[in-house]
This record gives structure tokens, sequence and C-alpha cells, in this order.
């Protein structure tokens, strides 16, 4: 079932997730022990990462470098096949511009759809280390608007490859990103809708946004879209606070802010229990308020950990 039917259909919030596959030299069994302690809430759909391959340079026995390029994770593909023989959910795959061609993407998307996938979403994904900005890929994609463009097109049976006639269209529900917050590349935050708006004019069904901590800035956020025009569904993305480390992580990592109310909580905390505990608690009111603003769902970062965000939807939903 399309996500967004799966909004429109229900008579009230729901959560969704979204799981980090294992890294390589992992079995199957980690995948699924990601998704399991969920699987009591009978998540409609779940998302699932993606992970552009990484360049490292290896010194040779004569002083000098190669390159060599390395994936980190399993490949997509193999991920969604694993999780529909063993979960009866809707699995969401993510599809990033970052380190493919478009006809590397264009087999990709082919492949799902064999798979029987109706869901995409749409990223365009991070520089590789040592990239100071985004560089696509030799006839590959500078933005994730172009990617949407991309899939509707086979949506409509157009491929890349013109020697193929009357070939099937695929079907994607497609979702995108936001930033309530700004994409950190962006100059300002009415540019950047205005991006996403790009992104829903090519064909985009709905929107999950980065992670945030304070839900002003989402409910601000959500109004400047309906000013600029964009109406599909905004789905918000929470992540609950675990550790000290994190508290200085996800700020630089993802470009966001963390409330003095909260951080006046935080500074209270002791140990990675206290602050494993704050964050449940900061995140179930998030999640409450969020819920009684109206929001068709919630979307759980679960960064491969299930635990606290058991406790939240128990919690909350």
């Amino acid at each position: 079932m399309k996500v967004i039917d799966i909004i429109k259909s229900s008579s009230k919030p729901f959560a969704s997730f979204e799981l980090v596959p294992p890294l390589k030299g992992s079995d199957v069994s980690r995948l699924y022990a990601g998704i399991e302690p969920l699987n009591e809430f009978n998540p409609p759909f779940i998302n699932i990462t993606c992970h552009r391959d990484e360049v490292e340079y290896h010194q040779n026995q004569d002083g000098t470098y190669s390159k060599v390029v390395l994936a980190k994770r399993p490949g997509t593909v193999a991920i969604v096949a694993a999780i529909m023989k063993r979960f009866k959910m809707e699995v969401v795959p993510h599809v990033i511009c970052g380190g493919a061609s478009r006809h590397r993407i264009e087999s990709e998307l082919l492949d799902l759809n064999f798979l029987g996938i109706e869901n995409i979403v749409a990223l365009r994904g991070d520089s590789i280390p040592g990239q100071k900005y985004f560089i696509p890929e030799p006839d590959g994609h500078s933005h994730s608007s172009e990617l949407v463009k991309q899939i509707v097109r086979l949506n409509h049976g157009n491929y890349l490859d013109f020697s193929v006639k009357n070939g099937i269209k695929t079907d994607f529900c497609i979702g995108v990103a936001a930033y309530p917050e700004k994409h950190y590349e962006a100059p300002n935050i009415e540019t950047d809708i205005m991006h996403l708006k790009e992104k829903v004019d090519n064909g985009a069904d709905y929107v999950i946004t980065q992670m945030f901590f304070d839900n002003a800035v989402f409910l601000d956020f959500v109004e400047r879209c309906r000013k600029a025009g964009i109406e599909v569904p905004i789905i918000p993305g929470l992540k609950p606070v675990s550790t000290f480390k994190q508290i200085e992580m996800l700020p630089r990592a993802f470009h966001l802010d963390i409330p003095q109310d909260f951080m006046k909580i935080l500074a209270h905390c002791k140990t990675d229990a206290d602050v494993y505990e704050a964050g449940i608690e900061w995140c179930v009111n998030q999640s409450r308020e969020l819920i009684s603003s109206g929001v068709p769902a919630i979307h759980y970062y679960t960064m491969g950990k299930a635990d606290n965000i058991r406790q939240i939807i128990k919690k909350t939903f």
C-alpha cells in the first residue's frame, strides 16, 4: 500500500520508523533485531536508509596511494528483500543521488519494482568525507528534485534507454525530505522552502522532516510551507537524545538546535542513563503536542536502537 494512501485512510495519527542497515560483515539477524521490537506496534511502513559507497586511499608498497571504493553496508535491494521475507509491512527504501548515475538509479528503481515495492524516499544524499560540497556523479543528479522527476518519468513508462519500447510503468509513491531549521546549504528558510516546493511540484506525494527538538520551529515551518503552496502531508521526524555524546554530535551532524529549556534539563543529568531518560520524556512530550496539533503521523529515527522508541510509543499512542 502506498504511504500517501496509508496517510489518507488512517483515522488517527500513527508511528512509522526509520532503520539504518547494519554494517557489512553482519548477518541478517542484526537487521531483524532492529525491527522485531517495533513490530508489536504494527507499523504501516518502515524506512530503510541508503548509504553511498565511500572512498579510501590505501598506501602501496612503493609509497604511492591507490583509490579504493568501498561499500560499508549491504545494498538497498538486498536489505528490502530480506525485510519483506520476514515481516508483513510496507518497506520504504531511500534512493539517493550521491554516488549514482541516472542509469544506475533507473536500474535500482526497476529492481525495487520487481520486488513489488510501491514507495520510495528520494534524497540527494550527503557529500563524501573530504568534499566541502556535494559533487554529483557524471550523468548524475545534483538535486533530489531532479531525482523526483526521474522517478515520475519512470512511472509514466519513460526510460533513459530509448531502445526500450512499451516498457512497464512503475507506480512509486514518492516521499521527500524537509528541514524545519533549513538545510545547511540553503541561504535562508524561504529559499529552502522554495526548493521543497519544487520537489512537490515535480511529483513528490508527501514530506518527512529532519529531526528537531522544538515543536514551535516545526509548526512555524508547516505554516510557511502552506503559505508557499505546499499542500501535501508533512510528517514530523523525531529522535530521542540518548547519550551525552549525542548532545554535542547531533547539532553538528544535522545542523539543528537543541532548545534551551531542554538543555536546562540535560544539564542536571549526571550519567548517560540520566540523559537517556530525559530524552525519552522530552520526546514523549514532543509527540503528544504534535499529535494534538493535528499531524498525520510521527516518524521516529531509531538509529538501530529500539528500546527508547518502544517506551515513547507506549506512552504516546
